[in-house]
């Protein structure tokens, strides 16, 4: 997988990758439009302008929304129906989008609407792509949105000067972000408000982000847990390549794969086969349960990548040459995005229960032959006991989020809207799903940390992991007694979030699959 971070500047135009879009929105990535992508959207734009001169029957443009596609709009209110339903959609509430995950959903707007399938002119995307490039970011409370409108609306007004804005991360009126940018707010014409709340842009931008996430976590995985195969004695025969070729999923061959090289030439490891003849399944199984989690994930990101280099505006322009038309469907439902990022909390969650059993084989003394809880005189010292019961909690709540979205519909829009693919919600609870993924595995990784206390003198590790431990030592202390953990816990946590722990261990034994 590219490093998003090492990406500079993304043209749109092209087909785009989720490491592009990550690029513009955690790392500030600068953006430009192509030729193309320009051309294409004039394009479109002229012919909606030219349609609503002729007074054509248009959704949403010479038309109300929804069960009100009935009532016809002049020309004249063609420009205050665009205004109005950017207002009257506004509704989400609750907790705002972070900065990064307002920048991603501009991106995916950029997408979709620059596609040359939308109608809306240049000059509306080029706000879009100012504000990404000159660090402002419009405030959008998060909740009340079934996969377009809401939370897009929010956006959409700091267009035209209204609602909040972040600005070099400092929040303030729109409208005076704007000005300290050096940027004038616009008005809004014909099909332009539609279709900047249009679309699945919001729920693929936050899909996004979780997955370019949990696709990290997902090696990070393989990495921790081969640390505590490593450190639990665990058998190698169970990851030979002969075991995948009678059961040849490429998924589960790759994780088994990375688990030999990243055990390759340990003294360690070589010195506890034949210690015992078989592991528990969270060890053991490795390779079964990481290869169909990154599988699921695999397939998820190939479904992102077509969302976001697709149009899901509603309704679509058609700018065929010999016959061009303007068509209302339904490619702005988000069941495609809502279906994998259900799916890829599944993914993730089942990467987590292994994890915590892996985590508990190290701390309980009976299992490991470490002193319990991985601690010096325990009973006066606690050692790991108390982070378990906290990865235990995490990884409760992230079997809570797996519940699907998608299964669920509420009919609106006066039954206009008589199913609701709620992918919205899906993407949102895989933001949450892969941030506490991250936590499960710092849990482990600290508990690999304390284990390693108790190596005999002279034994050593391999080299991922001599690299890794070498590295989380200038950060946490010998965990030879009770402490403070938490911040050793954020540490960990940040270093699996950061690809800091996929860039050491690649270092150290090569690219991991």
């Amino acid at each position: 997988m590219n490093t998003a971070n090492r990406i500079k500047s993304v043209t749109l135009g092209g087909v785009i990758t989720i490491e592009e879009l990550v690029a513009i929105a955690r790392f500030n990535a600068t953006v430009e439009f192509s030729e193309t992508y320009k051309a294409r959207v004039k394009a479109a734009r002229e012919l909606v302008e030219k349609w609503t001169r002729e007074k054509r029957v248009m959704y949403g443009i010479t038309t109300g929304f929804g069960i009100l596609c009935d009532k016809l709009i002049s020309p004249e209110e063609t420009s205050l129906l665009q205004k109005n339903v950017i207002e009257a959609s506004a509704t989400s509430i609750g907790e705002p989008y972070t900065v990064e995950q307002s920048r991603a959903v501009m991106v995916a707007v950029l997408q979709n609407l620059g596609s040359g399938y939308s109608g809306v002119r240049l000059e509306v995307l080029e706000m879009y792509r100012e504000f990404l490039n000159r660090g402002l970011a419009p405030w959008a409370p998060r909740e009340g949105s079934v996969g377009y409108l809401c939370t897009e609306a929010h956006l959409a007004r700091t267009l035209y000067g209204a609602g909040k804005m972040y600005y070099r991360g400092q929040l303030m009126d729109a409208s005076e972000a704007l000005k300290l940018a050096g940027l004038k707010p616009i008005s809004l014409e014909s099909k332009e408000g539609l279709s900047l709340i249009s679309g699945t842009s919001s729920p693929t931008a936050l899909a996004t982000l979780a997955l370019y996430d949990m696709l990290k976590a997902s090696k990070a995985a393989d990495i921790i847990g081969s640390m505590t195969l490593e450190v639990s004695r665990g058998q190698l025969p169970a990851f030979d390549e002969r075991v995948s070729k009678v059961r040849p999923h490429r998924h589960q061959a790759e994780t088994a794969a990375n688990v030999r090289r990243l055990l390759s030439g340990s003294p360690f490891s070589a010195s506890a086969q034949g210690h015992h003849l078989q592991d528990p399944l969270s060890l053991r199984g490795i390779p079964q349960l990481h290869g169909a989690a990154k599988k699921t994930l695999d397939d998820a990101k190939m479904t992102l990548e077509v969302e976001l280099n697709s149009c899901s505006d509603n309704p679509f322009v058609w700018p065929d040459i010999s016959e061009p038309d303007i068509i209302s469907s339904c490619n702005c439902d988000a069941s495609y995005v809502g279906l994998a990022m259900d799916s890829s909390c599944i993914a993730a969650t089942m990467l987590a229960k292994m994890s915590e059993r892996r985590n508990t084989h190290m701390i309980d003394g009976n299992m490991s032959g470490y002193p319990w809880f991985l601690v010096k005189q325990p009973g006066l010292n606690c050692g790991m006991m108390v982070p378990q019961y906290s990865q235990a909690a995490i990884l409760n709540d992230m079997k809570i989020l797996s519940a699907p979205a998608t299964v669920d519909s509420i009919p609106t829009c006066g039954n206009q809207e008589d199913y609701v693919s709620m992918g919205y919600n899906a993407a949102k609870k895989a933001v949450t799903v892969a941030e506490k993924l991250e936590s499960v595995l710092a849990y482990e990784l600290l508990s690999v940390f304390a284990a390693h206390q108790f190596i005999e003198e002279g034994v050593k590790p391999g080299k991922a992991a001599k690299a890794l431990l070498k590295e989380m030592s200038l950060h946490i202390p010998a965990l030879d007694k009770d402490m403070f953990f938490h911040p050793y816990i954020c540490y960990l946590k940040e270093f699996i979030h950061s690809g800091e722990i996929l860039a050491i261990a690649e270092e150290a034994v090569g690219e991991l699959f």
